[in-house]
């Protein structure tokens, strides 16, 4: 399965994308949250544009205009990379792990 790098602008952030893993889950699996909501390419929450590289759908047709694909507008959540990828997604933030709680003895636990 061929994997792509990403370049998210205006951040510089890279994370590699697999053609079989939307752009959306590439990101987050790489610590990098983009806006999202639903997820199947309805909501348009995480439509950013791509400046470079070319993805595919496995959707029919997603949330987009004709216009806004020609405008090279994208939906990560619904879109896999077919080729390295420069995307705009100014509202991408890093993802930071919540600390662990420290671990307690139980005490007084009822059996």
């Amino acid at each position: 399965m061929p994997s792509f790098a990403v370049l998210l602008q205006p951040s510089g952030w890279r994370f590699a994308a697999d053609a079989d893993t939307s752009v959306l889950a590439a990101a987050q699996a790489a610590g990098i949250k983009l806006p999202s909501s639903c997820r199947n390419g309805t909501c348009r929450a995480c439509m950013c544009q791509l400046r470079a590289g070319a993805v595919r759908y496995r959707i029919e047709w997603p949330g987009l205009s004709r216009d806004e694909k020609d405008e090279g507008w994208i939906l990560p959540c619904v879109a896999h990379a077919t080729a390295p990828l420069e995307i705009l997604s100014p509202h991408a933030e890093r993802i930071t792990a919540a600390p662990e709680a420290p671990a307690r003895p139980l005490t007084g636990a009822r059996r």
